[in-house]
């Protein structure tokens, strides 16, 4: 199986899903983007906490809630596979439509989709993603900064997000999408262990 080469080719699904599953990969608006390293234990942690602290309420809406890696095609449903150009794979989303959800992952857009920054993957998830995200209309963008212990949320306000509304730890986090949806970020942020130190 091939691997993409060309930085002046335009990819699409069906080329995505041909390449080795030795290396991750995500397109966007048909470019070639190889995924970073593993992530941190920190970013891990958070996920976790916070796919713990959603889980009861997403699932009692009746919408499922899955992390990564998964595959979100973005655009329309009904396109074939060589011609969905982005394809991305958010640390966690939810979806709340099942007709989305196929064995292949989703296609189409999801209820809210979060992303945890790690130093490697902020530009692009604050900018390039965010962009595409708004583009294939997910009404819910959410940006968790471990580091920072805060939570950015986008709400899409007539095609664009709207103004971010930030949170952070001891407050709590209500969805606009599904307002069920209600997250202590204490417990997100919470560390069940110490911090790893530097040594001289």
């Amino acid at each position: 199986m091939g691997t993409p080469a060309r930085a002046d080719r335009r990819y699409s699904y069906a080329d995505y899903v041909s390449w080795a599953d030795d290396a991750r990969w995500e397109l966007i608006d048909g470019v070639a983007l190889a995924m970073t390293p593993a992530p941190t234990w920190r970013h891990q942690e958070v996920l976790v906490n916070l796919l713990v602290h959603i889980r009861v309420a997403v699932e009692a809406a009746g919408c499922r809630v899955s992390v990564a890696p998964l595959d979100i095609r973005l655009g329309p449903v009904d396109v074939t596979d060589d011609q969905v150009f982005t394809v991305l794979q958010p640390d966690l989303v939810v979806v709340c439509d099942p007709s989305k959800i196929d064995a292949r992952g989703i296609k189409g857009a999801p209820d809210i989709v979060v992303e945890v920054l790690s130093p490697s993957t902020s530009v692009r998830d604050t900018l390039e993603k965010r962009a595409a995200y708004e583009r294939a209309g997910v009404p819910e963008y959410w940006i968790v900064d471990p580091d920072s212990e805060r939570v950015v949320v986008l709400v899409l306000e007539g095609g664009r997000y709207g103004e971010p509304r930030s949170f952070g730890r001891g407050e709590t986090l209500v969805s606009e999408r599904l307002p069920a949806l209600r997250v202590d970020l204490e417990g997100v942020f919470e560390s069940a262990v110490s911090r790893p130190t530097t040594t001289p």
